[in-house]
């Protein structure tokens, strides 16, 4: 008996961890996660501003009419605002992805507050209005993440595919990732895509494989779904 009990506690243990990273995962407070019109697709980008990858992903996106979802570093759009003013200028959504992408579950609450507080001020000053949305870096939340977010006006946005772009050895990779999962999904919603325009260790991220990825998966679903912005996915 008192084997099954340890048993259980650890699966609880076990699972309330694995709940703080897991993307689709509730337990700590609603989150984002997909739309309902499988005719839309929702491709978003974390870590930058950088450059020059993304602006050359922007010339991407406007060559296909296709529009994206940002959530930019603190640190990085005080360093290029200009970057952060060109992605709103083209119609894209921004959003906070705190000022230094620090792994959330692990700072203190006044860290938590000042990390979110200091990139929606830089952000901003940049775009001259507030950025709506927020995603927690690696995925990242407890209860006060979420609510820290929500009390600063930011609704906490994950998602249901990912690219795996930070690690591929080509656009073809991150290609076959996302539609093997876009593909097999068996319930039909309008997948959040997860990509990343920039890295969290330093500015300047080579991300040439993921803008190429971008073009490709634009060209194989252009047809058949419309590019939105997690605003535009919301507001069906």
């Amino acid at each position: 008996m008192l084997f099954a009990l340890s048993a259980a506690a650890a699966a609880a243990i076990s699972y309330a961890g694995y709940a703080t990273m897991a993307p689709e995962s509730q337990l700590y407070g609603r989150t984002l996660t997909h739309g309902s019109d499988p005719g839309q697709m929702a491709l978003t980008y974390d870590d930058g501003p950088n450059d020059p990858d993304t602006l050359r992903l922007l010339e991407v996106l406007a060559e296909h009419r296709a529009t994206a979802t940002f959530f930019l570093i603190g640190k990085y759009v005080r360093r290029r605002p200009d970057i952060a003013r060109a992605i709103r200028a083209a119609g894209h959504a921004i959003g906070n992805h705190t000022e230094s992408h620090p792994n959330l579950i692990f700072v203190s609450a006044p860290r938590l507050r000042q990390e979110l507080e200091t990139c929606k001020k830089a952000l901003e000053d940049a775009i001259g209005e507030a950025a709506p949305w927020f995603r927690p870096p690696f995925g990242g939340r407890r209860p006060n993440v979420l609510r820290t977010a929500r009390s600063l006006g930011m609704q906490p946005v994950m998602w249901s595919v990912t690219g795996y772009d930070w690690s591929a050895k080509s656009s073809n990779n991150i290609v076959r990732k996302v539609v093997r999962q876009v593909d097999g999904r068996s319930r039909k919603q309008s997948e959040i895509v997860l990509l990343h325009d920039g890295g969290h260790l330093q500015f300047g991220a080579d991300r040439h494989r993921t803008v190429e990825a971008t073009r490709m998966l634009l060209e194989k679903y252009s047809a058949a779904k419309k590019f939105v912005s997690i605003a535009d996915l919301t507001a069906g």
